[in-house]
């Protein structure tokens, strides 16, 4: 019960600083929780609405490892393949060019790829395909083209596409592979995107809460997005994402909660299983827990909107590799998690960790923006760090006891 009492204290001062609205977080291990705290509201205009650990809040980017997830299950099958041309499942790709820059009338100047894109491409961010908030070509492209203003769901489903901004496989970038992905999945199921996740992914593990278009019931739990201003105060963003998309996206479309996002969390700690029903083989969680861009380095994301991201450098100075949906850390890390443990977030400040060598993982939800804002990330690092001080008090405790 200390951890539940730290992690409680954690969000407490979050919330009491200033530094988030409300807060959410949850620890586990394969087949139980370890602990679980909230602290806050769901949003700032009505305070007596306390945030739950059922509360419904966009896990965005949070939502590429679910359609890694579905995507494995369909090679598991047979029916996609990681080498295979993603352009034989979504012909669109293969008129997908390459940005080298902009003629004197500021319009761009694309050339034909070099080579084909694959499903490993798409799934490792090494295919050439950025987000404009973190890329200044392509967010100049978008206002060259007038596309400024789709979605990544939309954008994927046009004919001609946003150009990548080097070949496959040159460099890694992250940004909308995954919406790539998610289409992959609905042309070779014959299932809308969310459909694909209720029945193989979703449903089996009872994340009940977890879909891209939030019914009436959900609704009542939703967590407002905040922004902060520039006196550091929070207020409710102007410009929230849709709660029924026309478009599902892979790359950052799904609501959840932590405790729906923990069970997926479980699964992979389960290797593909969790409470006896098995979501992916053990040898798929297996092959999509390493690295698989070689000496490709993960970059740091360099905001072109301060508004929806700050600059954000995921562990600086540490090794870093990426897995099929997951950033590695190939050292440890001074929060303590072991080297190979894995992670990612969702840009509204939600963040999750996996690590397979201690058997457990830990999922924080916000709704803030912007991404990475150094307040609110403290908070997911402190239970990160409080996590790692239990576990190793814990163990010199049982060191100390085999030895009398």
């Amino acid at each position: 019960m200390v951890l539940q009492q730290d992690l409680q204290a954690i969000l407490d001062r979050g919330v009491g600083n200033g530094d988030v609205v409300g807060a959410a977080a949850q620890i586990v291990s394969p087949d139980k929780v370890l602990a679980a705290a909230t602290a806050g509201v769901r949003s700032v205009d009505d305070r007596a609405v306390a945030m739950t650990l059922d509360t419904v809040g966009w896990i965005a980017s949070m939502t590429k490892a679910i359609t890694g997830t579905a995507a494995m299950q369909l090679v598991e099958r047979g029916a996609l393949r990681l080498d295979m041309p993603a352009s034989s499942v979504l012909p669109n790709l293969a008129s997908a060019g390459v940005l080298e820059g902009f003629d004197a009338d500021g319009q761009p100047r694309v050339r034909p790829a070099k080579t084909p894109i694959t499903l490993h491409h798409l799934l490792t961010h090494i295919a050439g395909f950025g987000y404009p908030f973190w890329s200044e070509p392509l967010l100049r492209y978008q206002r060259a083209t007038g596309t400024a203003t789709m979605t990544s769901g939309e954008l994927v489903t046009q004919q001609q596409l946003p150009p990548a901004l080097f070949d496959p496989g040159e460099r890694w970038m992250y940004g909308t592979s995954l919406d790539f992905v998610g289409r992959m999945v609905e042309k070779v199921s014959g299932q809308t995107l969310g459909d694909y996740f209720d029945t193989h992914i979703c449903g089996p593990l009872g994340m009940d809460s977890t879909t891209f278009s939030i019914s009436s019931e959900q609704q009542t739990r939703r967590a407002s997005i905040h922004t902060r201003r520039p006196d550091g105060s929070l207020t409710v963003a102007e410009n929230a994402p849709s709660p029924d998309p026309e478009y599902p996206s892979g790359g950052g479309g799904l609501y959840s909660t932590v405790e729906d996002y923990s069970r997926f969390l479980q699964m992979i700690l389960g290797r593909g299983s969790r409470d006896g029903v098995q979501v992916l083989r053990p040898s798929t969680v297996a092959q999509m827990t390493i690295n698989h861009i070689g000496d490709l380095q993960v970059e740091a994301l360099r905001t072109t909107m301060p508004e929806l991201s700050c600059d954000v450098d995921f562990l600086p100075g540490i090794a870093k590799g990426w897995g099929l949906t997951f950033l590695i850390n190939g050292d440890p890390l001074p929060t303590g998690r072991p080297a190979g443990g894995l992670m990612w977030a969702g840009v509204a400040n939600s963040y999750f960790w996996i690590d397979t060598v201690n058997q457990l993982a830990g999922t924080y939800l916000s709704q803030q923006l912007p991404f990475g804002d150094p307040r609110n990330h403290q908070i997911y690092a402190d239970i990160e760090t409080a996590v790692y001080g239990h576990l190793n008090s814990a163990t010199a405790s049982r060191r100390v006891a085999d030895h009398r």
